[in-house]
């Protein structure tokens, strides 16, 4: 480490960046089971910000899983090391004045704090999208319950592993009750209301 020399304080800064973006960039960590609609909600909230003229990147966990995670697998380190560098990207987009939307499982206590201490916790909105297990077994979208029931994957978030629900995010979206639509206006209004300059 001692011929690595970092030029953080010499480039231009987050708030030069957001002044010319007009908006005021976070991170929206969006949090829940597989099937639960992180990634639903996540392009429709990119798509809104979008046509109102924000700058957004979409951090998706099966997208960085096959470029920059391609290297790692479901066990408990590889978990913390995929949210390590899905936080520190994540850092990088919002240190460049960007809406930051990322949708990972994240299904523990310490990987969400992991993602948290490395973004900033006043950078940082958790968003839990909220869907009991049941009800996104019966979703099933990507066919993962199934074979995770026939053993064909191992450590399966909610079923062989756990999922510790958060206890205070800055948004609950009980995706089981509210229809697409109501949930979708509730995370747009709410992001908009963060990113807005005074």
């Amino acid at each position: 480490m001692n011929n690595i020399h970092p030029i953080f304080d010499t480039i231009v800064s987050r708030e030069a960046k957001e002044q010319l973006l007009q908006q005021k960039a976070v991170v929206i960590w969006m949090v829940g089971l597989s099937g639960s609609g992180k990634s639903t909600l996540a392009k429709s909230l990119e798509k809104a910000l979008h046509q109102q003229g924000r700058l957004t990147q979409l951090l998706d966990g099966d997208n960085l899983r096959t470029g920059i995670n391609n290297n790692l697998g479901f066990s408990e380190s590889d978990r913390l090391e995929n949210i390590r560098r899905a936080s520190e990207v994540a850092k990088l987009f919002l240190n460049c004045g960007v809406v930051t939307i990322c949708s990972f499982i994240s299904p523990t206590y310490e990987i969400r704090e992991l993602a948290k201490g490395i973004v900033g916790e006043e950078n940082f909105l958790e968003v839990y999208i909220n869907a009991p297990f049941e009800v996104c077994e019966q979703r099933d979208v990507k066919g993962l319950y199934k074979k995770a029931r026939n053993g064909e994957i191992r450590n399966f978030t909610g079923l062989d592993a756990p999922f510790e629900e958060p206890q205070n995010p800055s948004l609950e979206l009980k995706t089981d009750i509210l229809s697409f639509e109501e949930s979708q206006t509730r995370l747009i209004d709410f992001v908009i209301s963060k990113i807005n300059k005074n």
